[in-house]
């Protein structure tokens, strides 16, 4: 069973159901799309939005239409000629459910006693001390947190901080068949597995898997820049993070306007998740620690986590990085801690402290320092790397011809459910390089009227503010709520300062009534258009398996979750469609069409099979404004840089075609190698080979 041609993800709810995933699947089928890509559709909690909440791993979710909904979805899929790629979530399950309330009357004799990761030292399960007024004041995803109260007798390992989210024990063949049984008995096309660096043993999981399932296999795994995935894993490749950080970084310009000291910034935030949320994690690590003390363990399990270079290492695989945490930790108890490691790679010290290695880079890195160092946030995205700003043209071929090579079936994408901003947003910011200084003065004039008393919460609201410009008052609240909460400053989740919490309810009614606001918004709003169109084209058009996440076909300007996951107005995306196929040519404007345009015709473009990988290059003044490569006899051309370019104009810029006649599909013109002429209607064009 092969990879789809691309994918197209839908988030389920108990208003998005089976049924209505089914009422869409013609509309995919007319936009190009080769495989429904469906968030867990697995039991999960009553009213839960996102699905990872599993309580019953042995049925389609009945609040969706259960099994029979989910049978009628993919026979509906099936006459539409697309596939079904299903997000899975073998790490955890939400607690309580039928066999956690089995282990918890049982203990160690319950069947279900193996299922879960508990340390039955103590012979009982330990749960977190609640106050009366936890639920009012804990946001949901914190809602059992325990580590305010010093509460360190959890006993059982959790999805990063979220107590509510007990990890299962998927290394186990028993456990493995029965929280896989289901999904692997309904004929998909494809799976995401969702947080494989959880596992005791990704490597060995994905092996099983694999014996199991012959499909399409992607993982969601956070690459660093120069990191690859480990190589025995029979795996598709990644859900494409990796992709999106090259993809959107080729549309920014360099500059040093936005330096600053990210690393710093990183490690006292990772120290922090360390010593504070996840510190029933390192206790129990380092309890595992032979021939020193408890507190001297704890350190250097805490200090060699916060230092790892990646999200983890799979040993002996990834030693280096392991070598890596260890050479920039000063603990005294480092040395017993790397010399039992090694002896034994496989054993439980090994195991415990990979495994949550990644829990503390991403808690700290993405859910912390990321809105703490906001220096230029369209950087602070899940895998990306806000020291490195820009990617120049040759290394984004280099890459993409790696990808072609290595990996041409790993998927890519610029929007997820986890992005912190859209594809849309990060287009618009990418602009701010281009202009800085211009920026940079707005910032300061319109924080001398409106500014919020934390400086790294201020920069973050106006870039958010002018990045996803036009917004509500709510939208933008809830954001920064979100933002400054993360952050851990001077509010959080847990511990809540009701004044800062109050200046920053207040702010976005202020903001957003100025008429500055408005100016400097417009102003970045149409090269933000050139970027968001020339991403998706070299997104869906280079290696890799593109997805388009819901409702991204259109502009969408969306933030952080909840935000992105709002519903889709497919009515209005089903008449621009049936247009456009009718030959409209769409203006670049406010209705997104020009999008949709770019999506549906790069997507069926797609369809015919693209393969191999050569770069083009332009010739003249403008030279450095093109993108350009060719896969199978069809040629991406996007413009980047767009202020500049404007400034000064393609002039006698010209892109050399190989061989005699094309034709852009984007416009069913006749190509040229004049870029004036060739990009005058749209910064984007598609050419094919010939007449079409």
């Amino acid at each position: 069973m092969g990879a789809p041609s691309s994918t197209y993800r839908v988030q389920f709810t108990p208003s998005f159901t089976f049924a209505d995933a089914a009422g869409i699947a013609d509309y995919l089928a007319r936009l190009g799309i080769g495989a429904l890509y469906a968030s867990p559709m697995l039991d999960a909690r009553e009213g839960s939005t996102h699905g990872y909440d599993v309580v019953d791993p042995t049925r389609a979710r009945p609040e969706l239409g259960g099994d029979e909904g989910r049978v009628a979805l993919q026979e509906q899929l099936d006459k539409q000629d697309l596939g079904l790629v299903v997000d899975i979530v073998p790490n955890h399950m939400v607690v309580p459910n039928p066999w956690w309330e089995d282990v918890l009357e049982h203990g160690q004799e319950s069947k279900y006693a193996r299922y879960f990761d508990i340390d039955w030292s103590t012979g009982k399960v330990l749960l977190p001390v609640l106050g009366e007024d936890a639920e009012d004041e804990v946001h949901e995803h914190y809602l059992k947190a325990n580590w305010r109260r010093g509460n360190t007798e959890l006993n059982y390992r959790r999805f990063f901080d979220i107590t509510e989210l007990a990890a299962v024990r998927v290394e186990d063949p028993e456990v493995f068949e029965a929280t896989h049984r289901a999904v692997l008995s309904w004929g998909v096309t494809g799976l995401r597995v969702d947080h494989p660096d959880g596992l005791a043993d990704p490597g060995g999981y994905f092996r099983r898997l694999r014996e199991h399932f012959d499909g399409w296999l992607v993982v969601e795994k956070i690459l660093g820049p120069d990191e690859s995935l480990p190589q025995s894993w029979p795996v598709d490749g990644t859900t494409g993070y990796d992709a999106l950080r090259e993809i959107c970084g080729v549309f920014i310009a360099p500059t040093e306007a936005y330096d600053g000291d990210f690393h710093s910034v990183e490690h006292s935030s990772r120290q922090q998740v360390a010593d504070s949320i996840l510190v029933a994690e390192v206790r129990r690590i380092a309890r595992l620690v032979e021939g020193v003390g408890f507190e001297d363990a704890c350190a250097a399990v805490a200090e060699v986590m916060v230092n790892f270079p990646v999200y983890r290492s799979y040993l002996p695989e990834g030693l280096h990085h392991w070598e890596t945490a260890v050479r920039l930790s000063r603990s005294p108890a480092v040395r017993a801690l790397d010399e039992q490691v090694r002896a034994d790679p496989h054993g439980e010290l090994a195991t415990r402290i990979q495994q949550t290695s990644g829990m503390v880079v991403a808690k700290g890195t993405e859910d912390t320092a990321f809105y703490r160092y906001t220096n230029f946030v369209a950087l602070n995205e899940v895998g990306g790397s806000p020291d490195r700003f820009g990617l120049p043209v040759e290394e984004f071929h280099q890459r993409a011809a790696r990808r072609e090579s290595a990996e041409p079936n790993a998927m890519t994408a610029l929007s997820t459910h986890d992005t912190k901003r859209s594809e849309d947003v990060r287009a618009r910011l990418a602009v701010l390089a281009e202009i800085p200084d211009e920026y940079l003065a707005f910032e300061s004039a319109m924080s001398a009227k409106h500014g919020i008393s934390e400086p790294t919460l201020n920069r973050l609201a106006w870039q958010s503010l002018v990045g996803a410009w036009p917004l509500t008052e709510e939208r933008l609240g809830q954001y920064l709520e979100k933002a400054s909460r993360e952050a851990k400053i001077r509010t959080s989740w847990v511990d809540r300062n009701a004044e800062f919490d109050a200046e920053v309810a207040a702010w976005p009614a202020k903001a957003l009534n100025e008429p500055e606001v408005t100016a400097f918004a417009e102003r970045i709003k149409a090269p933000g258009w050139s970027n968001s169109l020339g991403q998706k084209l070299v997104q869906l058009t280079a290696p890799g398996v593109p997805d388009v996440y819901q409702g991204t076909e259109l502009w969408d300007f969306s933030l952080v979750d909840p935000d992105n996951r709002r519903p889709v107005d497919y009515e209005v995306r089903r008449d621009l469609l049936a247009r456009i196929e009718s030959g409209w040519l769409p203006e670049v404007d406010d209705s997104g069409a020009a999008k949709l345009l770019v999506v549906q015709k790069a997507l069926h473009v797609r369809k015919r099979g693209l393969h191999g990988y050569r770069p083009l290059h332009a010739e003249g003044p403008a030279a450095e404004h093109v993108l350009a490569f060719e896969r199978s006899g069809v040629i991406t051309v996007a413009t980047r840089l767009p202020v500049a370019l404007e400034q000064k104009g393609w002039q006698d810029t010209v892109l050399p075609l190989p061989g005699a006649k094309w034709t852009d599909v984007l416009t069913g013109r006749p190509a040229t190698e004049d870029l004036a002429s060739l990009l005058d209607t749209y910064p984007v064009a598609l050419l094919v080979r010939g007449d079409q």
